[in-house]
């Protein structure tokens, strides 16, 4: 088993089936990376994965929606492009890197691992997102994020940087953590109150959730080869929910 070696795979044309047995049958036989080619549109990249062990898959085009769902596995995977819906959908374990922007719906119900966005994210990013003993959900986006973003969170990190945008443009939507009942999420500018969800209050960071952050934005400035540490100097809110049970009146008597 040659666990330094390198298997490139060409995806023009390949089905989604095909194209992730391909990747089984390289981590298979020991291969450490796997690289693929001329990605387009296929969806369901890494769906299930599960192995032992450490291995990176990097895939040159855009990929499909879910990728990496229900991924349960030490694997780091770099998309050197944009991504569509649903990246990370149930995720267990892993990272995932976007260098470009993604859509609609990334992180949902996501349980553990690392999901890092260098560009823009879309509509209901982090729904649901869970924590459970030592196991718990990240997700950063470096630049901005659309409506619903933390929708009904539960555990875990999420962090919205901000970075690239134009003058006026809004770091994040309306109904921010609308029903969050667990976790924290750190936004890099003091928002207007009426956009957050009834559930959650706006906080300052105390020293923990700084050194909190400051290694998050380390460990993504290192993801994407930049130098960020001018935002560890800038001023950062924190949401947190004010109840862990919003709606139980709803439900129970």
């Amino acid at each position: 088993m040659d666990t330094t070696a390198i298997e490139l795979i060409d995806a023009q044309g390949v089905s989604f089936r095909e194209l992730n047995n391909r990747i089984r049958q390289a981590l298979a036989r020991g291969v450490s990376s796997v690289r693929l080619a001329n990605v387009n549109g296929q969806r369901y990249i890494c769906c299930g994965f599960s192995v032992d062990r450490p291995v990176e898959v990097e895939i040159r085009g855009i990929p499909g929606n879910d990728l990496a769902a229900f991924m349960n596995a030490p694997i780091t995977i770099r998309v050197r492009g944009n991504a569509q819906d649903g990246v990370a959908n149930t995720m267990n374990d892993g990272k995932i890197l976007i260098h470009g922007n993604a859509g609609d719906v990334l992180g949902y119900s996501m349980r553990g691992g690392r999901l890092f966005i260098r560009g823009n994210a879309g509509y209901r990013v982090g729904i649901h997102v869970k924590a459970y003993k030592d196991r718990a959900a990240t997700i950063v986006v470096g630049g901005t994020a659309q409506d619903f973003f933390g929708e009904y969170m539960a555990g875990g990190v999420m962090a919205i940087l901000g970075l690239g945008r134009k003058e006026g443009e809004p770091i994040i939507g309306n109904f921010l953590a609308t029903g969050m009942h667990g976790g924290k999420i750190y936004i890099r500018e003091h928002i207007d109150p009426r956009i957050l969800g009834k559930e959650v209050s706006i906080f300052e960071l105390d020293d923990s959730d700084w050194a909190e952050l400051k290694a998050l934005i380390d460990e993504f400035a290192a993801d994407f080869s930049e130098d960020l540490s001018a935002l560890k100097k800038e001023e950062f809110i924190k949401l947190e929910p004010v109840s862990a049970r919003p709606y139980g009146r709803l439900y129970a008597y």
